[in-house]
């Protein structure tokens, strides 16, 4: 890892005219907008088609990508829609926010009469040929999303027609032939999703800018990963979970975090070489530049939920493949770039794992004053440099958020630990500490560079309704921000030759 500073920006979080943050020109301003920072990493939330409470961590499919993010102005330029179909649709009445309800209700509208135009007016060469190179994960996805759409978007795990619940043979052709042109209709989605997605990341990636994806270590149950691969999830005969995800009571949340997500059957992957699982990472390292692996402890140990629970207090720690998966990915697909997210209460199993594997870890400097001199958090007790700081993640409020909320001892802590000048805006106190310590990569929230404070917050974790909603303001990259931060990375030593 080279010593560089990069900001964690979701794409959702972008400026733009429809509603929500796109892959078009307002994320290519921003990327112009990190490289006159003098930023080398562009940290995003995962990208695939959000589900229910909007998440980016529960996901239909491990392979799609957002719908969301397309850019309709590209659709337009292509004659696909017209501009004045897209100004005559109410995306939203704040502009700060994204209203994922209209945006639901719209923008797959807009994306029919798109397809339409497509299909009439296009050679479909390209488009065939798309289908064709990702048949092994598309025609399952795009079946499952015509068949959801039929059953008014119910959970297939509620779907009426036991036979396509189970996928009984006869029930899949029937559906097939039955969907056959809503199932075109999602393919085309992403088809356009990842024509517009490697045009944008070679933008990127040509401004000397690495995308660092995220992907979460669990899929949905409502996915159709889990529909179409019950054998590697822990499920029942009738395909329902035996114990599901989370994680027991911590500093989020007194009762835990119950996730819902299916638990993998770890057995059935080992004697299958982990293929399904190698084949997800190398899906991701063809989306991202360096990805970040959402939970890594569970590949040591897993928390395991009953399920039906009503929380996660009552649970128990089971053992993961361990170092196993990770010697047979490197024989199976070579040394993908990977972050893990190491953050709670870990075991020493945990921590001899990330050694192992060789994985650079997060510290996050939030965590780091509360007057213990041993927190692992701090910058002095970094043991080397191969680690990601941050100053808060997705999951933390933002730094002023925190500041307003601290207790007077962590602040002061804080204050004194970074050497923060009574002129020095206390967010920026806290960058300037993460681009001075040793930690190779140092990746601030877009909202903390802003000093916004906790209406900026992008998640509360064990919350469900407004997360994920946060957008960024049009006029928020000025030059003299740029400026700061060029000077910051400079002065720091992370400026990449």
């Amino acid at each position: 890892m080279a010593r560089v500073a990069g900001i964690l920006m979701p794409i959702t979080s972008l400026p733009s005219p429809y509603g929500i943050g796109t892959i078009g020109k307002e994320a290519r301003e921003f990327a112009d907008f990190l490289a006159q920072a003098g930023q080398k990493i562009w940290q995003i939330l995962p990208a695939g088609p959000t589900s229910y409470g909007d998440s980016p961590y529960q996901s239909f499919s491990t392979y799609a990508g957002n719908p969301y993010l397309i850019d309709l102005d590209t659709l337009v330029e292509e004659e696909l829609i017209s501009k004045e179909q897209l100004d005559a649709i109410d995306w939203g009445d704040n502009p700060n926010e994204v209203d994922y309800e209209k945006i639901y209700n719209n923008r797959f509208v807009v994306l029919k009469k798109a397809y339409d135009t497509y299909i009439e007016d296009y050679e479909l060469d390209v488009f065939e040929e798309f289908k064709k190179d990702n048949k092994h994960w598309l025609d399952d996805y795009a079946l499952y999303m015509a068949v959801k759409k039929h059953f008014d978007m119910n959970a297939w795990t509620e779907w009426p027609d036991e036979a396509i619940k189970m996928r009984k043979p006869a029930a899949v052709r029937k559906y097939k032939k039955k969907l056959s042109e809503d199932i075109d209709f999602w393919k085309w989605i992403q088809f356009k999703f990842y024509e517009q997605w490697y045009d944008f990341r070679e933008y990127v990636n040509e401004l000397g800018i690495e995308i660092l994806g995220d992907m979460p270590i669990y899929v949905a149950m409502d996915s159709a990963d889990t529909w179409a691969n019950p054998d590697v999830f822990w499920l029942d005969e009738n395909n329902e979970p035996v114990c599901v995800a989370g994680c027991p009571p911590d500093y989020f949340s007194e009762t835990g975090q119950l996730w819902g997500n299916p638990l993998y059957d770890w057995e059935y992957l080992k004697e299958t070489d982990y293929v399904w699982w190698f084949n997800r990472i190398a899906a991701a390292a063809n989306l991202y530049d360096i990805t970040r692996i959402d939970h890594f402890r569970a590949f040591n140990d897993y928390y395991a939920i009953p399920f039906g629970a009503e929380n996660a207090i009552v649970g128990e720690w089971l053992d993961g493949p361990g170092m196993d998966f990770f010697d047979k990915m490197k024989e199976a697909i070579g040394d993908i770039p990977i972050v893990a997210e190491d953050l709670g209460d870990l075991s020493e199993g945990v921590e001899q794992l990330l050694k192992d594997s060789g994985y650079p870890g997060m510290k996050v400097l939030e965590f780091a004053f509360d007057g213990d001199e041993e927190n692992d958090f701090l910058p002095c007790n970094y043991e080397n440099s191969n680690c990601v700081v941050y100053t808060g993640t997705h999951d933390n409020d933002t730094v002023m958020g925190w500041y307003s909320e601290a207790e007077p001892e962590e602040i002061k802590c804080a204050k004194e630990y970074c050497k923060m000048g009574k002129d020095e805006e206390f967010n920026w106190g806290l960058i300037r500490t993460a681009y001075e310590c040793i930690a190779d990569y140092a990746v601030i929230q877009m909202q903390d560079i802003l000093g916004l404070g906790s209406e900026a917050r992008m998640n509360i974790p064990s919350t469900l309704g407004g997360n994920w909603v946060w957008r960024m303001d049009a006029d928020a990259l000025t030059d003299e921000l740029a400026q700061r931060l060029y000077w910051m990375s400079d002065t720091y030593g992370r400026m990449e030759d």
